[in-house]
């Protein structure tokens, strides 16, 4: 890998993308939160019991290739995702413009992020249950998010 000049932000190039291929990422840095996210919103949108988020910089994301398609969602949130395999790919909090969540599963390399926490476990289904040690938050952690 490349080294970086000093100064840059540590902006490590991650890639990742859809599951047909038809839309690819870039984002740059280190997240500021990874989190498991457990609210009936990301359930519903992903069809997956739980989401895990990495929250990086919004500028320092950037489309490779395909143009993902969005939803206006409830409180303000925008989520993309293909348009063509339907892969759940960011989430967007149009009052926080300058974050930019992306899911750490459409990632190339998602070993490469560590999940820091589980938040909305208010809203955990039933038969999860936790055991990785990971603080655990019955609303979101250090940020606001959608979560019903």
């Amino acid at each position: 890998m490349t080294q970086r000049p000093a100064g840059d932000g540590n902006r490590v190039p991650r890639e990742g993308g859809c599951f047909c291929g038809a839309v690819r990422y870039q984002v740059d840095g280190e997240p500021a939160l990874v989190t498991h996210c457990h609210c009936r919103n990301c359930r519903r949108s992903t069809g997956a019991p739980f989401v895990t988020w990495a929250e990086f910089r919004a500028d320092r994301f950037r489309l490779l290739t395909g143009r993902p398609a969005t939803l206006a969602a409830s409180n303000g949130v925008v989520r993309a995702f293909c348009a063509r395999c339907g892969s759940h790919l960011t989430y967007r909090r149009t009052d926080t413009p300058g974050a930019l969540d992306v899911t750490v599963g459409t990632l190339d390399d998602p070993e490469a992020l560590r999940p820091a926490d589980h938040t909305w476990t208010s809203r955990k289904l039933s038969w999860i249950h936790l055991g990785d040690g990971l603080p655990s938050y019955p609303q979101a952690a250090r940020r606001k998010r959608d979560g019903d």
